[in-house]
C-alpha cells in the first residue's frame, strides 16, 4: 500500500497540499438545461445525502460559496467555454474535486468523505527529507522550514540537550545531584559541590531514573504514546526533525480548558494534542494531512484544518508550567494581549509564518512544481519560517526603542523609552535564560565615559568582568528578565525550572507596555557629549552559558547615538 501514495506522501508540509490531479471523485455531467454562461451549479453529498454548509470553490480562486439546505450550489462569475476544477470541502470531510469542468454546466456532484476520528500508533512517520519524504514533492517549502525554523531542530539542539542532560558542549558531565534529607521535607537537592568541576545544570543530574516530559514538546511525535518515558537523546527516523512536519500536519485539535482558554495543568505538549495518525492498509483512510487549502489537489489524502490559522494551533507547547510555577507562557501572554481580539488583532501564523514564502529570492506560487502542484496566489502560501529570536532581522522588529540627551546645570540626563510595540507576547518570552540588557554609556570629546550620578545598573547577573568580553555587570543601564530562584538552593537566577522554583521578578515588557528609564552623568568642563544607547538579546544567564561553553553572541535589537551641545561657556 506504502508504493501507491509514495509521492503524496511529502503532502504534510505546506498547508493543505495539492500535488496529483488524477483524483476526481465525481465526473462533470453537461448542463441538460439552459443557464447563464458564466455558471457552475450543482449538487454536494456524503454518505448520508446532501450536505448543506460546504465550501465549494474554483480551484486556487477566491471564487467560493457554500451549500444550501438542500446540498446544491451555484458559481457565477466564470468565463465560458474556459476549463476549471471545481472543489469542495468541510470539516470533518477530505477534500474533493471535479476536474474538466467547463461553463456553463449544471448537475455537478461532488462526494465527500468523512476522515478517521481515531489514531494508529503504529503509523510511522514521514520523514522531512529522503526518499518518499516531504522533501520528494515539496522541496521548496521544506527547505525553507529547515533553513529558518527552530522546531526542525528542537531534538537535536545542542543547548536543550546540554540543559537535559546536564553537559557542556565538549560533552563533560556535571556530578549527580547532592542531596540532603529532612524529616519533615523528605530528599531536597544541595547546591553543587564547589571542589568538583561543574558544567551547569541538567534535568538528568536532578532525576537520573526519569525521562521526564521534556520530549513532549522538543520530539512529540516520539512522545504521543510515552510523553513521560521518551528520552530525547534516543529518538530516530522522522523524531529526529524534532517538531517534523508530518506531526504538526496530523494534529486534529488541542485540548484547552474552556475556563482559562490555556492547556490543561500537567498536560504540556503532545499530551494536549490529538494525533490522527492513518491506517495504510485502509483503502479509504490510508493517508490523512490537515492544512490551510480547502481546495487541495489530492483529496484521498488532505483537508482544511481552520485550526492550523488561529494561535490555539500553539498553545500546547507554548504554555508549561513547573511545580506551581509558570514558566513558558508566550501563548498566555498573547491571550491576555490586545492581539488576541479577533477583529484587530493577530495571530501566532501571522508574524511566524507570513506569507508569502520567498526561496532564494523567489516568491513561490506553486508548492509541489512538477508534482502535480497548481499555480495560487503566493499570499495563500504561508512561509514555514518559524521566526524564534535567532535572526537579528526579527529581533531588531520586535520592540521600538527612543533616546534624548541633554544637560542640565552641571548634569548630563538621558531618558530612554522602549515600547513593546511590534511583539504579540511579552519580550523576552518562554524560556527564562532570555533576557534583554540595556547599556547607557556618555563620553566627552575625548572619549573618556562620564561619572555616572544616578539611574539603575546592569545587574550582576550580567556578568562580572570585562565589558570587551560582555560583562557588563555595574554599567548604567538595566536588565529585562524573569528571573527564577530555585526553592531549595536558592540559586538565582535560575533556569532549571524542572525544580522546584519561584518568580523572584519579572520586569518583561509585555505586548504594547513602554519602559522608561532616567540616568544622570556629570557633565564636562567643555565639549560635546555622545550618548550610545545599546539594546541587546541575550540567550542566557551569562554565568550559565559560561558553564556549558555555548558560544552566542548577543544580537542588537536598537541603537542609538545622540550628542549634547558644549557647555555654555
Amino acid at each position: 500500500m506504502r508504493a501507491r501514495w509514495s509521492c503524496v506522501l511529502a503532502a504534510v508540509f505546506c498547508a493543505g497540499v495539492v500535488l496529483w490531479a488524477a483524483c476526481s471523485t465525481a465526473v462533470p455531467v453537461s448542463s441538460p438545461s439552459p443557464q447563464a454562461p458564466d455558471t457552475v451549479s450543482g449538487l454536494v453529498v456524503d454518505e448520508d445525502g446532501p450536505l448543506a454548509g460546504a465550501t465549494v470553490r474554483v480551484q486556487a480562486t477566491n471564487n467560493a460559496t457554500a451549500t444550501v439546505a438542500d446540498g446544491t450550489f451555484s458559481l457565477a462569475g466564470l468565463t465560458q467555454g474556459v476549463t476549471v476544477t471545481i472543489s469542495a470541502w468541510k470539516d470533518a470531510y477530505y477534500c474533493a474535486k471535479v476536474e474538466g469542468v467547463v461553463p456553463p454546466t449544471s448537475g455537478i456532484t461532488l462526494s465527500l468523505r468523512r476522515y478517521q476520528t481515531n489514531d494508529n500508533p503504529d503509523y510511522e512517520w514521514i520523514s522531512p527529507v529522503g526518499e518518499n519524504s516531504c522533501a520528494s514533492c515539496k522541496a521548496g517549502v521544506t527547505q525553507i522550514w529547515l533553513d529558518n525554523d527552530a522546531h526542525a531542530a528542537s531534538a537535536t539542539n545542542p543547548r536543550f540537550l546540554s540543559m537535559y542532560n546536564g553537559t557542556d558542549f565538549e560533552g563533560n558531565q556535571s556530578p549527580l545531584t547532592r542531596r540532603g534529607y529532612s524529616r519533615d521535607y523528605g530528599s531536597f537537592p544541595l547546591r553543587p559541590d564547589p571542589s568538583q568541576p561543574y558544567y551547569g545544570p541538567g534535568y538528568k543530574l536532578d532525576f537520573p531514573n526519569t525521562a521526564g516530559n521534556c520530549a513532549s514538546c522538543h520530539t512529540p511525535g516520539a512522545a504521543v504514546d510515552a510523553a513521560y518515558a521518551t528520552d530525547p537523546n534516543k529518538v530516530i527516523g522522522a523524531d529526529t526533525y524534532g517538531v517534523h512536519c508530518d506531526l504538526c500536519h496530523k494534529t486534529a485539535e488541542v485540548q484547552l480548558s474552556a475556563d482559562t482558554r490555556l492547556p490543561f495543568p500537567n498536560m504540556p505538549g503532545v499530551l494536549s494534542m490529538d494525533i490522527r495518525r492513518p491506517f495504510p492498509d485502509d483503502p479509504d483512510r490510508y493517508q490523512l494531512f490537515f492544512g490551510t487549502f480547502d481546495d487541495d489537489n489530492v483529496p484521498m489524502e488532505d483537508t482544511n484544518l481552520p485550526l492550523m490559522q488561529k494561535s490555539e494551533f500553539c498553545a500546547p507547547c507554548h504554555f508549561g508550567v513547573f511545580w506551581d510555577t509558570v514558566v513558558y507562557n508566550s501563548f498566555g501572554e498573547w491571550l491576555e494581549s490586545p492581539y488576541s481580539d479577533p477583529e484587530t488583532g493577530r495571530t501566532c501564523q501571522q508574524c511566524h509564518m507570513p506569507a508569502p514564502s520567498v526561496l532564494e529570492g523567489e516568491t513561490m506560487t506553486n508548492v509541489a512544481p512538477g508534482k502535480g502542484g497548481v499555480e495560487r496566489d503566493p499570499q495563500t502560501i504561508y512561509a514555514h519560517l518559524g521566526l524564534s529570536a535567532t535572526p537579528e532581522v526579527f529581533l531588531q522588529k520586535a520592540v521600538t526603542m527612543t533616546t534624548t540627551a541633554g544637560l542640565e546645570g552641571n548634569t548630563v540626563v538621558v531618558e530612554v523609552e522602549i515600547t513593546n510595540d511590534q511583539t504579540g507576547h511579552h519580550v523576552p518570552s518562554d524560556f527564562p535564560g532570555r533576557h534583554l540588557i540595556l547599556l547607557v554609556q556618555a563620553t566627552d570629546a575625548d572619549g573618556n565615559p562620564l561619572t555616572q550620578l544616578n539611574g539603575s545598573q546592569v545587574p550582576e547577573w550580567g556578568g562580572v568582568g570585562d565589558p570587551a568580553d560582555g560583562y557588563y555587570a555595574g554599567l548604567p543601564g538595566k536588565a529585562f528578565a524573569k528571573v527564577l530562584e530555585e526553592a531549595w538552593t536558592e540559586i538565582t537566577p535560575s533556569a532549571a525550572y524542572w525544580n522546584p522554583t519561584r518568580v523572584l521578578s519579572d520586569n518583561r515588557l509585555a505586548a504594547f507596555a513602554t519602559d522608561m528609564s532616567t540616568y544622570t552623568f556629570t557633565a564636562p568642563d567643555q565639549g560635546e557629549v555622545k550618548v550610545e544607547v545599546t539594546l541587546l538579546y541575550r540567550r542566557a544567564f551569562l554565568e550559565l552559558m559560561d558553564q556549558k561553553g555555548w558560544d552566542v553572541p548577543d544580537k542588537i535589537m536598537e541603537q542609538q547615538e545622540v550628542r549634547t551641545p558644549p557647555a555654555a561657556e
